[in-house]
């Protein structure tokens, strides 16, 4: 069974044309200390912790860790902000990941360093649309990625992350279910095509895995033989076949660790570089091309609106409450219905959650 994705099967996504320019924080000599000391004393004072996902800051990650709170994807970041005791949960990521730990944690204030962090797959889906799509096919059953809004996660059955899609769509073709996919058109072309599924995809995509180029990572593993290719599956299907480990963050990070090879070509958002090469100190990581024949960037390798998220957004938010994440409590009941079915099929599959990943 083959499947083109050059004929969309569903209306085109809501295009996102207003992307922003990566803009790293810059902070004077001092300043970083300086404010890393004053948010761990605000912390303390307002019982908050930080999770922080793996494509931000090095910066932010570290100040995560060592306050005891939590680097990882962003379904984990949700679930390690409901265990903890903490009132307030600062989210450093991207909006949706906001809304889901606040979805998962109703009863907590949940605080972002900067609302204009979106999501490119988040954007080209939204929920007005997204739902008369699914009104039209009353016969099929809603699978939708954890980069969606809360409401796109409300009118879904399903939602899932990217280490359990295969699973849990597999699970459901199966039991002759037929599905409508968002909203990431290669995550979704690479479940369909390992399951066998019939799944009407959404068109959207991640403005950073999209860039990535197979003929720049062939050239690369030419000049690198001893090198292993990782590659998270929101990427082309070009790509996704030059890869020796397909994989979500989590996943990714572990591979990391355990192949033999010393070099890994990773196409990924460059964020994840701080953990991975903590845990495998002893190799280099090379980011995967984003240039060559059809290229219309240098180096897409790291989303802007993660980039978005900083020490001074942080200080602020702790010094005055602000960007403060609200969901209408009829949208977060509806929504943790899809949220808790995936869980509860991790359970009962016998999948460590902690092992999975929301991106």
């Amino acid at each position: 069974m083959t499947f083109d994705l050059t004929e969309p099967v569903v209306p085109p996504a809501t295009p996102v044309t207003d992307v922003p320019p990566v803009i790293e924080e810059l902070l004077a000599p001092g300043e970083q200390e300086a404010l890393t000391a004053r948010i761990k004393t605000l912390l303390v004072e307002q019982d908050a912790v930080l999770v922080a996902h793996y494509y931000t800051s090095a910066a932010l990650q570290k100040l995560a860790e060592e306050t005891g709170g939590c680097v990882s994807d962003s379904l984990e970041m949700a679930r390690f902000g409901h265990a903890a005791r903490a009132k307030t949960l600062i989210v450093a990521g991207v909006r949706f990941m906001g809304e889901t730990a606040k979805i998962l944690n109703p009863e907590k204030r949940v605080l972002m360093p900067d609302l204009r962090a979106e999501c490119s797959l988040d954007l080209s889906c939204p929920a007005d649309a997204f739902s008369r799509f699914c009104d039209a096919h009353p016969d099929r059953e809603v699978v939708v990625y954890a980069n969606t809004s809360a409401a796109v996660k409300a009118r879904a059955d399903w939602m899932v992350t990217s280490s359990i899609a295969v699973k849990v769509v597999a699970h459901l073709h199966a039991q002759g279910r037929k599905l409508i996919w968002a909203p990431d058109r290669y995550l979704g072309d690479y479940v369909r095509k390992t399951t066998g599924a019939d799944m009407l995809l959404w068109q959207g995509s991640c403005v950073v895995h999209e860039k990535f180029k197979a003929e720049g990572i062939r050239a690369l593993t030419a000049q690198y033989a001893d090198s292993a290719v990782l590659v998270h599956p929101e990427s082309p299907a070009s790509v996704i076949a030059l890869a020796d480990v397909v994989g979500s963050t989590t996943q990714l990070i572990r591979a990391a660790a355990e192949l033999p090879q010393k070099t890994l070509i990773v196409a990924t958002d460059n964020g994840i570089f701080h953990k991975m090469q903590l845990a495998a100190p002893g190799k280099t990581l090379l980011e995967a091309p984003t240039g060559g024949t059809g290229a219309t960037c240098v180096s897409c390798a790291h989303c802007p609106w993660m980039a978005m998220n900083g020490l001074k957004g942080l200080l602020h938010v702790l010094e005055t409450g602000a960007n403060e994440i609200s969901i209408d409590p009829a949208i977060g009941r509806r929504a943790v219905v899809s949220i808790n079915r995936m869980l509860e099929f991790a359970g009962q599959a016998g999948i460590s959650v902690a092992g999975m990943s929301g991106d």
